[in-house]
């Protein structure tokens, strides 16, 4: 398994109880053949620029070890949920 770092922004008219529902689906991805080492909702954050007319978002990193296959299946999820507005899943080097 290797090591993967991924951080998402959750639109922020979302409540609450929606966000928990959301990374604990993501969650419930990556432990499908991997493991989650840190768990981190950042909370509201002012965008760079915006991004479909949305200037706030509710920021998301995760630290987590899988497999190809397991980032490949939570990306394509991520694409596909409309309360996702960017998602990056990278290699983590550290």
């Amino acid at each position: 398994m290797r090591k993967y770092e991924v951080m998402y922004i959750i639109r922020p008219d979302v409540e609450q109880e929606s966000v928990q529902a959301l990374t604990d689906k993501f969650q419930a991805i990556i432990g499908n053949g991997g493991e989650i080492i840190k768990h981190d909702v950042i909370g509201k954050r002012r965008l760079a620029y915006e991004i479909n007319k949305v200037r706030d978002g509710i920021y998301v990193l995760v630290h987590f070890n899988a497999t190809p296959a397991v980032v490949a299946e939570l990306d394509r999820v991520m694409k596909i949920s409309d309360e996702v507005i960017r998602s990056l899943i990278t290699k983590d080097v550290a």
